[in-house]
């Protein structure tokens, strides 16, 4: 049976773990070491470290695997045929990279190679592509720019967001892993090199990004609002508070940018092209209620103008 070493560490990555683990002999995993959570601060090891544990898998947490020579010892001592990487959250080192004998590979969250970076699946949104996937690529030490080795995808939907295309994403990753390793391992796949003509990037997303500008189109605006969802959120200022916008829909209304019009019983903003209407909002203190509700509660924010 084909060892495994699995490198992962956030909660969308135990998916991959689990279906390796039913498949294959996962010998060990990596991930990150617990960290402080909750108020008490009291440490909390990462998902990927719970789930292997519930599934009696071996576990080491280095703080730094290329300045660990202990851990990458370990790593060897598990012996693995193959090293599979899920948001482990660290860079590694070319002695990782190729220390077993089929190399490592990754899942990436879009379809390579567009949106290489740090948030993909966000990118594929807000850049409204018709469709996302996942690809599974081989590791080289440069970001994102391994040769592809298979992909699946899925349309993207008008009611997609970051917060649920992301479990969806892990399951079809999970799927697209173990029905991959056996033909790598066996050679009957060549990866294909990345076109890096074709390559776009997404980095890092900010709070600052939240922030609403209603001089951009209302389709661009409802893209953020699913891009953003779960974090950071979107808002918008009134009444010198944030107002955090939940969910929207443009619709063809002719509204002056940032004003706030009703329209079938809805609040409505003007943006530079179309308008946006308001779903669900969340008041400063308050928990997320219906646009609808919040404006019978707040008449006077029609008429207001957004900032």
């Amino acid at each position: 049976m084909t060892n495994i070493v699995f490198l992962g560490s956030p909660v969308f990555a135990v998916p991959s773990l689990q279906a390796l683990a039913k498949t294959f002999n996962v010998t060990g995993v990596v991930t990150q070491p617990d960290r402080p959570a909750g108020r008490g601060k009291k440490l909390k090891p990462s998902p990927v470290k719970a789930a292997a544990l519930e599934l009696d898998i071996p576990v080491i947490t280095p703080l730094n695997l290329r300045k660990e020579p202990d851990a990458i010892a370990q790593i060897k001592a598990w012996q693995p045929d193959i090293l599979v990487v899920v948001a482990f959250g660290q860079i590694l080192s070319e002695d990782v990279l190729y220390l077993a004998p089929h190399n490592t590979i990754n899942i990436h969250f879009s379809l390579l190679p567009r949106h290489r970076g740090a948030a993909p699946i966000a990118g594929a949104i807000l850049a409204g592509d018709a469709e996302v996937g996942v690809t599974i690529m081989e590791v080289v030490y440069k970001l994102d720019a391994g040769a592809i080795i298979t992909q699946r995808s899925m349309p993207l939907l008008p009611h997609h967001t970051t917060n649920n295309l992301t479990q969806v994403m892990s399951d079809l990753g999970a799927a697209l892993l173990v029905d991959t390793i056996p033909d790598y391992i066996a050679g009957k796949i060549t990866p294909t090199p990345q076109d890096d003509a074709k390559m776009t990037y997404i980095g890092k997303i900010s709070k600052a990004d939240g922030k609403i500008d209603w001089n951009e189109t209302a389709a661009l605006i409802d893209r953020k609002i699913r891009a953003y969802d779960p974090w950071p959120g979107t808002f918008t200022e009134w009444n010198g508070q944030p107002l955090k916008i939940k969910q929207a829909k443009p619709i063809a209304l002719d509204i002056p940018v940032g004003h706030v019009q009703a329209h079938e019983k809805h609040p409505c903003v003007g943006t530079a092209q179309g308008a946006l209407m308001l779903l669900s909002v969340q008041p400063p203190g308050k928990k997320a209620m219906a646009a609808a509700d919040f404006l019978r509660g707040n008449p006077n924010f029609l008429q207001s103008t957004l900032s």
